[in-house]
């Protein structure tokens, strides 16, 4: 028996691969199902069965991709309702694979037809589960995903997963391995852990919502406190999940498509695409093509496109560094973002050459902050509630990156203003979305938070 976690950073995501005796079966896959069929075939094995612990908010997933690729059905728990043709279990529906069994445990809570897979080994010992959103490393899966107008609540759903963790999950050895579907970085839990795999027994002890001494009231309680608003795209990506989507090599295709300056201009005008540039924030500043937005591919790339774009359908026009065009329209297309309509060829350099206009983004070091601040400068922190939380500039203004749309109206229309984030990326984000809204007084603090704390500039205990 082969078990495989194979980890997405960038998502948070874990996807798993389960050999035994020629046979495979695939947990929760990614949109590219490339690397998944050539472990296969390197393995000299079938792909059986495509298991789906729920319909996923955060991400696409590759199941109908996959399904249609292989021939293998795809298997949802109990309450699953999806457009197209797939295998529906029942609760301890049994499923061979090789000389192994999978067991699917209906947990509903985080969503109603969310499933645990229990793997049992050739000797029929309890060996892992792969639990989904209704299990995390430190956390379980938010309850306010899945409401159904009023008779639904989260405080229901709440409830429904503490049933579920204690009579499907606790109740199982504590040697047996968790292997959720995401780690630390996900919207999908508040308080999960660096690390993607642990033991249940472990879990028993780490993790507060598997306190044996915690009431259901308790559980409810602490489970929806202090739970922030979902990233706008997650029900467009439960759509897509349950309703199917385009075929991922249609996406690349369109998406890699190289224009002239003349024909990326035209096309922007013509469709009304936003365009993304995905370089390093360094480059960026220094020159882009006006209105903009940067949200650069060595960071959270693809959840802040979620979270900040939002309409999976709205066209898009990509500015690459060169030779990473394909995983930028990849990456896209793992959160919905299926419309990208090329990419600029030559990049910002052909752009300028053709005599069209840039522009830049101003920067200041966190010193100069420090000596700003003496005039009472406006600052705007879009970090997060927990990192504001901790420590924070006393006159800055929190305006989270996660919901900045909202906070538009608080920034200055013409005196100069500062933004940052914890290292400078995020306010990099934040500063090409303002000036893309016509706000062109933004002032980038270089570094950010961990620069400002390094300055000596005074910041709340």
């Amino acid at each position: 028996m082969t078990v495989e976690q194979i980890y997405t950073g960038c998502l948070s995501q874990g996807a798993y691969y389960i050999e035994s005796n020629g046979e495979v079966a695939i947990i929760d896959p990614l949109r590219e199902i490339n690397p998944y069929l050539d472990r296969a075939k390197r393995d000299k094995a079938t792909i059986k069965y495509i298991f789906e612990t729920h319909f996923h908010a955060d991400f696409v997933s590759g199941h109908v991709t996959l399904s249609k690729e292989t021939g293998a059905p795809i298997v949802y728990g109990p309450n699953a309702d999806p457009s197209f043709e797939a295998l529906i279990a029942t609760d301890n529906q049994e499923f061979k694979v090789g000389n192994v069994t999978i067991i699917a445990l209906h947990t509903p809570g985080h969503t109603m037809e969310s499933t645990t897979y229990l793997l049992k080994d050739e000797n029929g010992k309890a060996h892992a589960i792969f639990s989904g959103d209704t299990l995390f490393l430190g956390d379980v899966g938010r309850p306010d995903l899945a409401q159904k107008g009023a008779e639904v609540t989260q405080e229901d759903l709440a409830g429904i997963l503490f049933d579920s963790l204690r009579t499907k999950i606790m109740t199982l050895p504590d040697d047996v391995i968790v292997y959720p579907a995401h780690g630390a970085g996900s919207a999908c839990g508040k308080h999960m852990m660096k690390e993607t795999v642990d033991t249940l027994g472990n879990q028993k002890q780490m993790n507060y919502a598997l306190r044996a001494d915690m009431t259901r009231e308790e559980f409810i309680a602490e489970v929806t406190d202090g739970l922030v608003p979902p990233p706008v795209y997650f029900p467009l990506n439960v759509k897509m999940n349950k309703e199917g989507y385009e075929d991922i090599d249609t996406v690349i295709d369109r998406g890699t498509k190289k224009l002239t300056p003349d024909a990326f201009e035209a096309l922007a005008n013509e469709t009304g695409a936003i365009v993304l540039d995905v370089r390093h924030q360094k480059d960026f500043m220094k020159e882009h093509v006006p209105s903009s937005i940067f949200i650069g591919l060595d960071g959270g790339f693809a959840p802040w496109v979620g979270a900040l774009i939002a309409d999976v359908k709205q066209p898009i026009l990509l500015i690459t560094p060169e030779g990473r065009e394909e995983e930028a329209v990849t990456r896209l297309s793992r959160v919905g973002f299926d419309k990208t309509l090329g990419y600029l060829e030559g990049g910002i350099s052909a752009w300028s050459k053709a005599g069209k206009e840039t522009a830049s983004m101003k920067s200041v070091s966190a010193a100069t902050l420090k000596e700003k601040l003496e005039d009472n400068v406006a600052v705007f922190d879009v970090r997060n509630d927990g990192e504001f939380a901790s420590a924070h500039i006393p006159s800055a203004v929190h305006t989270p990156l996660s919901f900045l749309n909202d906070y538009l109206k608080e920034y200055p229309e013409d005196e100069p203003f500062y933004v940052h984030c914890a290292g400078g990326y995020r306010s990099v984000i934040a500063a090409s979305i303002l000036k893309s809204r016509g706000i062109h007084n933004v002032i980038d603090v270089a570094g950010g938070f961990k620069a400002i704390k390094e300055a000596d500039i005074a910041i709340t205990a």
